[in-house]
């Protein structure tokens, strides 16, 4: 009786509240709600003029820097938000950057990069570009780090690139 009144106890006090917490976080989805395009079944629908960037005739740029609480991947496009989804047409040559003073960053596309290369690795002083050639939805980890500095200097953040056909 005595074991089972302090086993109610322990359940109630510690295993109850984790039990919760953890069904709220598997309810609030990944990344506190983020939304991933590439998880649903058409994401080139969400390519429109103001998510697309550049053309196989124009490049694309698109900055990576370190913010104060993650890095920051934002392509040029008209009133664009930093680490949201974008559209690249194949053939589209995407220049990467830091506009950052001393800043070096680190995009790992995982096993089925757009590019021909998998991880691009550049910085403030080194843009690095690459066409994109696989079209599909592509998630990727973009790491940003400052030199210099000793708390907090580096950064990351995961974002997706839809790459769309360039059509007829």
């Amino acid at each position: 009786m005595k074991i089972q009144r302090s086993f109610a106890i322990w359940f109630s006090l510690l295993l109850f509240p984790l039990l919760l917490l953890a069904s709220y976080l598997t309810a609030k989805g990944p990344q506190g709600g983020k939304k991933y395009v590439c998880l649903e079944p058409n994401p080139e629908t969400m390519c429109n003029a103001a998510t697309t960037c550049g053309s196989a005739s124009a490049p694309c740029t698109v900055d990576v820097k370190r913010t104060a609480q993650a890095a920051s991947v934002t392509p040029d496009i008209p009133n664009a938000k930093s680490n949201r989804p974008f559209c690249v047409k194949v053939g589209t040559t995407v220049t990467w950057k830091s506009s950052s003073k001393n800043t070096g960053f680190v995009l790992d596309f995982g096993p089925t990069s757009p590019f021909d290369q998998g991880t691009i690795i550049g910085g403030s002083d080194r843009s690095i570009s690459a066409v994109a050639k696989n079209a599909g939805c592509h998630k990727f980890s973009a790491g940003a780090c400052v030199s210099g500095t000793i708390y907090g200097m580096c950064g990351n953040a995961d974002t997706e690139i839809v790459v769309i056909s360039a059509g007829p």
